[in-house]
């Protein structure tokens, strides 16, 4: 089936060479998609040399850094209207192997989602201070306890999505950003009815480059939830 792979990428000039060389290499008849919000350190033009080796490798730069969910938007948008089936979404920073892409695509025979997940199998995370992982296991209890949504890890960013899901959410609703955008996506297909199913993968953090994680996305998910909650008590944007 006709698959892409979406990374959205901000300074990942470190990571990125070896994003693309490893994607294909373990899925060689998959399209990847980096979209770039305009990094100051190059990683863009690091792309635009390697689409010289990689015919399936595209580029998208956006003028403005708004958000890992608005990349991703834009992603499933470019992603729709040229037809692909499949939709995975993944970091560029190498914490998701690209390894797991078929399995999970095959995955998508039975299901409609498949949701790379960190917490489904334990604990399966690698080089995170106990600090972040207190906040990001408790993180998604929180969510699961508030949406009801029966997902154990609700903010991972590691997808596969079947295109009839992306087409039945309306993306233009989509509000979002960072952890929040994850929960959210994942609540709009649960909500809809669509079958979701969590893949074990070990998360290894970067060892390269920054996080871009922030208080700011931290406190959008903590509301972000409740309003889940009151969708679905009201069966809104059914």
């Amino acid at each position: 089936m006709k698959t892409l792979i979406i990374s959205p990428t901000y300074n990942e000039s470190k990571n990125i060479s070896t994003l693309v060389e490893t994607v294909f290499t373990r899925n060689p008849d998959v399209d990847l998609l980096i979209i770039d919000d305009s990094s100051p350190d190059g990683t863009a033009e690091i792309v635009k040399k390697l689409q010289t080796v990689y015919p399936n490798l595209f580029l998208e730069i956006r003028d403005t850094k708004d958000g890992l969910g608005k990349a991703y938007l834009y992603g499933f948008d470019w992603a729709l209207k040229r037809e692909y089936e499949i939709i995975v979404q993944m970091d560029a920073d190498m914490s998701h192997h690209p390894k797991e892409i078929p399995l999970m695509v095959d995955l998508l025979k039975e299901n409609d989602l498949v949701i790379g997940s960190r917490y489904v199998n334990g604990v399966s995370v690698i080089n995170w201070p106990l600090k972040r992982l207190f906040l990001s296991f408790g993180a998604n209890i929180y969510s699961r306890v508030v949406t009801g949504m029966p997902v154990r890890d609700a903010t991972g960013g590691f997808k596969a999505w079947s295109s009839k899901v992306l087409r039945a959410i309306k993306l233009d609703d989509v509000r979002s950003s960072g952890y929040s955008f994850q929960i959210e996506m994942n609540f709009r297909a649960w909500h809809k009815g669509f079958k979701l199913i969590e893949h074990p993968i070990i998360f290894i953090d970067r060892t390269v480059g920054e996080s871009k994680m922030s208080k700011s996305i931290m406190f959008e998910a903590v509301w972000m939830v409740w309003r889940l909650r009151l969708w679905r008590i009201f069966r809104l944007n059914k």
